[in-house]
C-alpha cells in the first residue's frame, strides 16, 4: 500500500530538523572539495586500470567505495578489491577534514543522504564510478583451494572500473549463467569464506532489510531477503577487514572494531527462546551453525534471529598503538576485524586504509594518523547512534504513514518478541515491525492482531490482539 503524504509530510524534514542533520556544506569545506576533485595528489601509484574490477551496490547507487575482480589462481583465488582512496583528497588539518570528523559517516533517510564527504567527491571524483580512472587502495588478497587467506597486500593505485552493478541484476546473472567475468568465481569463494566463517564461530543472522522506497507522491515500505550475492559480497569486505586488522596487530597500532564475547547469560536467554520456539538446538552445537541453518521464511527462526541480536551488543572501537589491546577480535566476526572498506561512508575507514598502507609499505605510520587515533572512537560512537536513530525515525514515520486510515483493521502477525507488558510483532503485509499491547504473546507464532493506533505525528503504531479466529466471532 502507498500513502500520498500531504503537506510537509512528503518528506522527512521534520526527521531532519529534529536531528539537528546540515542541510550543506561550509562555502571553504565545499571550495577545498572542488579543488581537490580538479587536481587530486598522486602519491607515487601504480597502474592497475587494466583490472576488470566491477562494482557491487543497491541501484542508483553513486558512492561507490569497492570494486572487485576474482579470479582462480591455480587451486585458489586471488582477489583484487579497489577501495575507494580519500587520502588523494582531503588535506589533514583542512576545512573537509574537520568537517568529515564532524560528521562521522553518510546519513541515509529515503529522501536523500547526508553525505560524509560533498557529492563532488563521494559521487564523482573519489567514487569508483564505471569508465572513470580513480585513486584506490589496492588489496590482493590470495586464499587457497578452502577460502583461507595466504598473504595480503595492498597498494595504491589507478583503477577504472568497468562496470557498476546491482545486487539483483548479479543475483540473476549467476542465475542465467551471463555473469561478468570479473565475479564468476565471486560464488565459490564466497561460499568457501562463509564456511569458514561458520567454522571460527562468526555468527549471521538473516533478518531481511525492511527499507522505505519511494512511489509517485507518497512512500511504500518493503521487505528486501538477504540474497546470496549480498552475502558473498559481504564476506569480500570481511576477508579484507580482517586482513587490516591482522595488518595493524602485527604493526602494533591501529584502530579494530571490536565486540566482547556475549555473557553466558545471553546465550542461555537464547537457549530457552530455541526451546520454547520449537527449534531443536544440539547441546554441542554452537549458535553460529544453528542460526546458519534455520530457515529464515519460518516465524520461529524470525523470532530467534530477533532474539539473537543480544549476542551483538556492545561493538565498538579499539585504538593502539605500542601495546597490544586486551580486546582484538569482534565476537560476531569471530576474528580481529579493522574497518577499511567505506571511506566515502564512514570516517574511520581513511584513517584504517593509510595505517594498512603505511605498514604494506615499509613505511612509518603517519603522525596526523596516530594523532587522530583516540579521538575515532567517539566519533564514531556519535554518528553510529545519530545514525541509528534516523533510522528508526523514518521507519517509524512510513509505518505510521502506510497505516493512517487503518485503525480498527485486522493482520495477521508474527510475534518476534515478547517482554515486559508488550510484544514486538511483525506483519508481513504491509511489512510493518510495531508494538503489541500485550506482554504474554507466544514467540514464534503467527496471531490475529487489531490496528488501534497509527500516529504519524508521534511516529508510532500499536496493535492488540484479537481474541479467537474469525469462526468464533
Amino acid at each position: 500500500m502507498v500513502v500520498r503524504a500531504k503537506g510537509d509530510r512528503i518528506g522527512f524534514a521534520r526527521v531532519r530538523e529534529e536531528f539537528a542533520l546540515p542541510t550543506d556544506f561550509p562555502e571553504d569545506v565545499l571550495a577545498e572539495a572542488d579543488r581537490a576533485a580538479g587536481a587530486w595528489r598522486d602519491t607515487g601509484r601504480d597502474d592497475a586500470t587494466d583490472l576488470p574490477l566491477v562494482t557491487i551496490d543497491p541501484p542508483g547507487s553513486r558512492d561507490l567505495d569497492q570494486a572487485m575482480a576474482v579470479e582462480r589462481v591455480g587451486a585458489g583465488f586471488r582477489v583484487h578489491y579497489a577501495i575507494a582512496d580519500l587520502g588523494a583528497f582531503v588535506t589533514p588539518g583542512g576545512a573537509l577534514d574537520r568537517e568529515v570528523r564532524r560528521r562521522g559517516q553518510t546519513i541515509y533517510l529515503p529522501d536523500g543522504n547526508v553525505p560524509l564527504h560533498p557529492g563532488v567527491l563521494s559521487e564523482g571524483a573519489a567514487s569508483l564510478l564505471p569508465g572513470q580512472v580513480t585513486p584506490a587502495a589496492l588489496w590482493t588478497l590470495d586464499c587457497d583451494s578452502d577460502g583461507l587467506l595466504e598473504h595480503a597486500d595492498v597498494r595504491r593505485a589507478f583503477v577504472r572500473s568497468q562496470a557498476r552493478l546491482d545486487y539483483d541484476t548479479v543475483q540473476r546473472s549467476f542465475a542465467d549463467r551471463t555473469a561478468h567475468p570479473a565475479i564468476q568465481e565471486l560464488p565459490a569463494i564466497g561460499r568457501l569464506r562463509r564456511e569458514r566463517a561458520l567454522e571460527r564461530g562468526a555468527v549471521e543472522l538473516q533478518l531481511p532489510d525492511q527499507d522505505v522506497e519511494a512511489n509517485g507522491d507518497g512512500w511504500r515500505l518493503v521487505l528486501r531477503p538477504r540474497t546470496e550475492v549480498d552475502a558473498w559480497n559481504a564476506e569480500i569486505s570481511l576477508l579484507t577487514g580482517m586482513a587490516a586488522a591482522k595488518l595493524m596487530l602485527d604493526a602494533g597500532v591501529g584502530i579494530l572494531r571490536t565486540l566482547p564475547d556475549p555473557e553466558n547469560g545471553a546465550v542461555k536467554w537464547l537457549r530457552r527462546s530455541a526451546r520454547s520456539l520449537g527449534i531443536t538446538w544440539p547441546r554441542a552445537m554452537d549458535a553460529a551453525k544453528l542460526l546458519a541453518g534455520l530457515d529464515p521464511d519460518r516465524p520461529e527462526a524470525l523470532a530467534l534471529f530477533m532474539d539473537a541480536t543480544r549476542l551483538l551488543r556492545g561493538a565498538g572501537y579499539t585504538v593502539f598503538d605500542g601495546a597490544a589491546p586486551r580486546l582484538t577480535t569482534h565476537a560476531g566476526i569471530a576474528a580481529p576485524y579493522a574497518h577499511v572498506t567505506a571511506p566515502l561512508r564512514r570516517l574511520v575507514d581513511r584513517f584504517g586504509a593509510e595505517i594498512c598502507l603505511a605498514v604494506a609499505a615499509d613505511r612509518p605510520v603517519p603522525e596526523w594518523v596516530r594523532s587522530a587515533l583516540p579521538e575515532l572512537p567517539t566519533l564514531m560512537a556519535g554518528s553510529d547512534t545519530l545514525a541509528a536513530r534516523v533510522d528508526k525515525a523514518c521507519l517509524d514515520q512510513t509505518e505510521a504513514w502506510v497505516l493512517a486510515g487503518r485503525i480498527g483493521q485486522e493482520f495477521d502477525a508474527i510475534v518476534l518478541r515478547s517482554e515486559g507488558g508488550s510484544s514486538d510483532v511483525f506483519v508481513t503485509h504491509p511489512p510493518v515491525i510495531a508494538k503489541c499491547a500485550d506482554g504474554n504473546l507466544p514467540e514464534g507464532e503467527t496471531v490475529r492482531v487489531r490496528l488501534t493506533q497509527a500516529d504519524a505525528d508521534a511516529r508510532k503504531v500499536v496493535f492488540e490482539r484479537v481474541d479467537g479466529s474469525e469462526e468464533e466471532r
